[in-house]
């Protein structure tokens, strides 16, 4: 059985930076499609970015060339590098990853983020 476990996330000010990490276990399942998705107060839950095992990453239009993801493929770990927050940033951030021959996904344990000054 998948397993996802998220690291990192905080509060930062306006213009701050954060990594979020995420780290697969327990299943080649893990060698699919990664992605983080991110959940503000009473708004949809929204994809940020998504990598594939050997492919580069896709970002939202949103993300503006703020974030960067990446995956250790050997590790199975996914990083999100976040610079330039913004307070429209804070969310609760997820990173899933797909489950074999479906679109539904493993979720992991959600990490706040949250820009403020």
């Amino acid at each position: 059985q998948v397993q996802l476990v998220q690291y990192g996330g905080g509060s930062v000010q306006p213009g701050g930076s954060l990594t979020l990490s995420c780290a697969c276990t327990g299943s080649t399942e893990c060698m699919n499609l990664m992605e983080w998705y991110r959940q503000a107060p009473g708004k949809q839950r929204e994809l940020v970015a998504s990598i594939p095992f050997l492919s580069s990453a896709k970002y939202a239009a949103f993300v503006k060339g703020r974030f960067t993801l990446s995956r250790d493929n050997i590790e199975n770990t996914m990083e999100l590098e976040m610079n330039g927050l913004e307070p429209d940033d804070t969310a609760v951030y997820y990173c899933t990853v797909r489950k074999q021959r479906s679109d539904s996904m493993y979720w992991g344990q959600g990490t706040q983020v949250t820009v403020s000054s």
